[in-house]
């Protein structure tokens, strides 16, 4: 029963990474590690695509062997999210515009506090 369930959210998380490379406030690597993660279970020659895969293959595997994120892709999310937060403070109103900075900031704490690879 979960084999079917695990490779529908695998390809469901590959849809949203694919999306995610397109949409600038949407993530690509997240939702192509969680898909790696539900193929490991689920469909291990979908998941060696992914380890494969030239530009992704790496990340994936950095957080899987070390929790690592490279260094890179923490600037590259710093700034997309700065970008963001200041966007958000001239659309949003008085109150409302401190929630995506405060989010932000938890989010490149915790980015910050990984290893990077």
């Amino acid at each position: 029963m979960k084999v079917p369930v695990y490779r529908a959210l695998g390809a469901l998380s590959v849809l949203l990474g694919i999306i995610g490379a397109f949409l600038p406030l949407m993530p690509t690597t997240p939702f192509l590690i969680l898909a790696a993660w539900f193929f490991a279970r689920s469909h291990p020659e979908w998941e060696a695509k992914l380890l494969a895969h030239p530009k992704f293959g790496p990340a994936i595997r950095a957080w899987r062997d070390h929790q690592a994120i490279p260094r890179v892709a923490k600037w590259a999310s710093t700034i997309m999210m700065s970008i963001s937060v200041v966007g958000s403070w001239f659309i949003l109103p008085e109150p409302w515009g401190y929630g995506p900075a405060v989010v932000c900031s938890m989010v490149m704490l915790w980015m910050w506090t990984r290893p990077s690879a």
